[in-house]
């Protein structure tokens, strides 16, 4: 009977594994290599054990991936264990998401029983922008994982007021850290004050563990840091998106202060995430006034407004048509903000910061708010079931507690931050929304069947139908996904209202007592439709990830995939396994080098990761991932091309000023390659072509539409060098053999 009884019990999650397993692995290749950025960093970090320790973007370690090492060291490993493909990177964060539902589970179970723990591990589950992580060789999905185990620990370390458990817990966010840096500290409020507010040990005893915790916690996080810092930079790669080779400057600079407040940064003339855009590009004296092939690397047509005004892609030239692929999906964003900020509007923190920036027609509304109003009446129903006040004694009100405090910052950090951040961060707000709704909807069906004489039974309908109605408002903002979803959908939230008003009514009828076996079989019934009923929208905008390619810089799932898939993605983004643009370059470097150290010297990483996973051979890439390093002088430069270490040069691309003084040397000194010996001439035509347009503005009046306008003004030939997209088809390629005696 035992053996049947744990069948039983273990069947439901059983099922949900397997069903997290096929949304996060089914047809993975799709993907490609997802970001490439990220991808070229692990296939030069395969080469030796210097790339792997520091996390090397480039083969020849010039330059690293300004992200802490754990979460790349273990996409290497599995690279090694399994070859290098864009599926065995991808391979362990679509894991990480199958462990983390099962780990939901396990923590919610603990305190609140097999239903509610089977419940919050089918919300995460099936949470669109949960999924997305999973399918992506970004990193944060593995610090979710670690995260839920710190959880844990924490868990029982606030029950029984075992000190070790403390450190464990703390330790694993230590290891979080190094996975991403800042974004792993956002539990600590959380794990702090549930260990706090725990009665098991006494204020004293819990400060003094609080302080040697604090200890470890630090020791753990920076230990990385430190190393790599005590390294001289000669015998290691310059530290990617920092302002001074150091690890504790990116922790302080773009992966600290940079994720709370953007106003300085000036969007491309400032550092910026892996596949992310700024506001506009960079401050006036970054973009100059003259002509690039003239031999002013510093051109940038910009003006400041439109840096001001975040209008990033301004694509000046050509025919004025929009060119394949680059389309804006009706009635999305397109990664666009309604403020302005063209795919800028892909960095949250460039939305409009309010309590309903979630809720609102961005970028950010389908990611993550499905069983967000699910969550809070459950929390507030949890509350009243627990009796939520001191003493705080058991794990109950332990876990409660645990779970609202990771919720709450985060959802506050989402909602009014104006720093950098990405959708798919998204996902740290997932686990404890699924651990709420679970918690909650068990506590609510309790409130909903006692025979009471206060409204405390209401929660359970009218939390089932706020989550409806946001629903409702999701599908709402996307009015360009197919009719047959549509339907779906729509029927889906019928069948929630209905069963939710039913709900009302049943309980009205049989006024308040529903002790008896059939009734609460009814109540039962309705309450699991309604349920039903809210599940099927998160359900399908995380299957569309198995047929829909995610852009691989800016992953998400949910509506706003199906919407871009319906009318083709804007988005620039990696392109996987789908080829590149490169062939006939690298055929030429390959054709041409000898023994130099790097086979070509461009602006930005966004410009070599392609070349690099193609080749595996050392790309310098000048300026870092957007070419905002400053890494190089340009006496050491040339004591690099005069050494033999670089001969090729391709000027154009992402670079954004902090290089000016080499290209404008490259350019005057280097041999111009024919483009005919290095790029196809119709390839180059249809670059041009592909960038030759005007995203001017915003129209509000024609909902999420834009104007296109065409700028044939004929005063661009030359003008578009070094900034952002408005350059890129202006590179030119550079031979300096012989140019420093």
């Amino acid at each position: 009977m035992k053996s049947v009884k744990f069948k039983k019990e273990k069947f439901p999650i059983a099922i949900i594994l397997i069903l997290s397993a096929v949304l996060n692995f089914a047809n993975l290749t799709i993907e490609g290599y997802g970001n490439e950025y990220y991808a070229a960093g692990v296939k030069s970090m395969l080469i030796n054990f210097k790339n792997f320790f520091f996390v090397s973007f480039d083969p020849a370690g010039f330059v690293s991936i300004d992200k802490p090492p754990l979460g790349f060291w273990i996409q290497t490993i599995s690279a090694k264990i399994f070859g290098f493909s864009g599926w065995s990177i991808i391979f362990p964060q679509a894991l990480a998401g199958v462990i983390s539902v099962w780990l939901i589970y396990y923590i919610v179970k603990r305190s609140f029983g097999n239903i509610a723990g089977t419940i919050s591990a089918l919300c995460l589950a099936i949470t669109p922008v949960f999924v997305a992580a999973s399918r992506n060789n970004t990193i944060d999905n593995l610090l979710v994982m670690t995260l839920l185990i710190a959880c844990v620990f924490i868990s029982k370390a606030a029950e029984k007021g075992r000190f070790k458990y403390l450190i464990i817990s703390l330790v694993l966010i230590g290891i979080g850290f190094n996975i991403k840096m800042l974004q792993a500290y956002m539990i600590i409020p959380a794990v702090y004050v549930t260990y706090l507010i725990s009665s098991a040990v006494s204020v004293k005893q819990k400060i003094k563990h609080l302080l040697i915790g604090t200890i470890v916690l630090a020791v753990v996080s920076l230990s990385w840091a430190v190393i790599v810092d005590l390294v001289p930079s000669q015998y290691r790669p310059y530290v990617g998106s920092s302002t001074n080779n150091t690890v504790m400057e990116l922790i302080l600079g773009h992966n600290g202060l940079e994720r709370f407040n953007n106003s300085g940064m000036g969007g491309m003339g400032g550092r910026q995430v892996p596949g992310e855009f700024g506001n506009g590009y960079g401050t006036q004296n970054q973009r100059g006034s003259g002509n690039a092939q003239n031999g002013n690397w510093a051109n940038r047509q910009k003006t400041v407004e439109d840096s001001q005004n975040g209008n990033m892609a301004n694509f000046s030239g050509g025919n004025g048509s929009i060119p394949e692929g680059m389309k804006l999906p009706e009635g999305s964003s397109g990664g666009r903000s309604p403020q302005g900020g063209g795919m800028a509007g892909n960095f949250g923190g460039q939305t409009e910061a309010s309590i309903t920036r979630l809720f609102s027609k961005n970028v950010l509304s389908d990611q993550i708010v499905w069983f967000l109003p699910l969550a809070i009446f459950g929390f507030i129903a949890g509350a009243i079931v627990e009796k939520l006040k001191f003493t705080f004694d058991n794990r109950k009100k332990l876990d409660l507690i645990l779970w609202i405090f990771w919720l709450i910052p985060e959802f506050l950090y989402f909602s009014y931050t104006k720093g950098l951040f990405h959708q798919y961060y998204l996902t740290m707000m997932a686990p404890p929304i699924a651990a709420l709704s679970g918690i909650g909807l068990v506590s609510m069906w309790k409130l909903y069947k006692e025979k009471s004489k206060n409204i405390t039974w209401l929660l359970l309908p009218v939390s089932l139908v706020a989550n409806g109605l946001v629903q409702l408002l999701m599908l709402s903002y996307y009015s360009n996904i197919s009719s047959a979803i549509k339907t779906v959908i729509v029927s889906s939230l019928i069948l929630c209202f209905s069963a939710s008003a039913l709900l009302i009514i049943y309980k009205a009828v049989r006024k308040g007592n529903l002790e008896q076996v059939g009734n609460i079989k009814v109540g039962k019934a309705l309450t699991a439709l309604a349920f039903i009923g809210i599940l099927i929208t998160p359900a399908i905008g995380s299957a569309a990830t198995i047929n829909h390619k995610m852009n691989g810089t800016m992953p998400s799932a949910g509506l706003e995939l199906l919407s871009n898939s319906e009318s083709g993605n804007f988005m620039m983004g990696g392109r996987g396994s789908e080829g590149s643009n490169n062939e006939k370059l690298i055929k030429f470097l390959e054709s041409n080098i000898t023994d130099e150290k790097y086979i070509l010297v461009v602006s930005s990483a966004t410009s070599a990761q392609d070349i690099i996973l193609q080749t595996g051979k050392g790309i310098m890439a000048l300026g870092g991932f957007t070419g905002s390093d400053k890494i190089l002088t340009l006496d050491k430069f040339k004591t690099m091309v005069k050494n033999g270490e670089v001969r090729y040069v391709l000027t154009g691309g992402m670079g954004r000023g902090s290089m000016d003084d080499i290209m404008n040397w490259v350019e005057k000194n280097g041999k111009v390659v024919s483009e005919s010996q290095w790029r196809d001439t119709v390839e180059s035509q249809e670059r041009k072509g592909y960038l030759h347009f005007n995203i001017t503005g915003y129209d509000k009046n024609a909902d999420s539409k834009y104007n296109y306008k065409n700028n044939n003004s004929g005063n661009n030939s030359g003008n578009n060098s070094g900034g952002g997209p408005e350059g890129m088809n202006s590179q030119v390629l550079y031979d300096l053999k012989g140019s420093v005696k």
